[in-house]
């Protein structure tokens, strides 16, 4: 399965500004715009708990797009699970994978937070890096990975620079 990791971030690296978790405040409206496309061209996303709380409201269940969240606790979600179109699980990315393949599934967007990445990079199941840079400094926040021993080399596939600010977007593809 083809894994996309898609992030957005400040220039020192913070993925959220301080504490909130809360991104649309911060990313500028054309990083907001491509990242909605790439959930419209794809019909499967996995995230963790935390973003999912984060973004509850900003996107739509549908039929055709399947939308995974890994917590913990999926007990504690079952009157928000609808399978096929929300589901809630605490398998490992490998057997979540695995599950996904044997679905039919293909080609999945992670759109989590640094736990979530490391998570995935740990296990060598990222294939693909959408990176946004903001031209932003936070003084704290968390990290697009987690502290960890997850360690990758990437490919520089392109560089587009989103808007006259400098909000770069860049492709990688992962080494392995």
């Amino acid at each position: 399965m083809n894994v996309i990791l898609v992030m957005v971030q400040s220039v020192n690296g913070k993925i959220t500004k301080g504490s909130s978790p809360n991104i649309y405040t911060w990313t500028s409206k054309e990083d907001q715009d491509f990242f909605f496309s790439l959930l419209q061209k794809h019909n499967l996303t996995v995230m963790g708990n935390t973003t999912y709380q984060a973004s509850k409201g900003r996107f739509k269940l549908s039929d055709k797009r399947l939308r995974i969240i890994l917590t913990r606790h999926p007990e504690s979600y079952e009157a928000e699970h609808i399978p096929g179109k929300i589901e809630f699980t605490n398998a490992t990315p490998v057997e979540l994978l695995a599950s996904l393949e044997k679905r039919g599934y293909k080609q999945l967007l992670l759109v989590g937070g640094g736990e979530m990445n490391t998570l995935f990079l740990r296990e060598n199941l990222v294939d693909e890096v959408y990176l946004s840079v903001e031209p932003l400094v936070f003084g704290a926040g968390k990290d697009v990975f987690a502290t960890g021993d997850a360690e990758a080399s990437l490919q520089l596939l392109s560089v587009k620079q989103l808007n006259r600010k400098g909000t770069l977007l860049l492709h990688y593809r992962l080494d392995k």
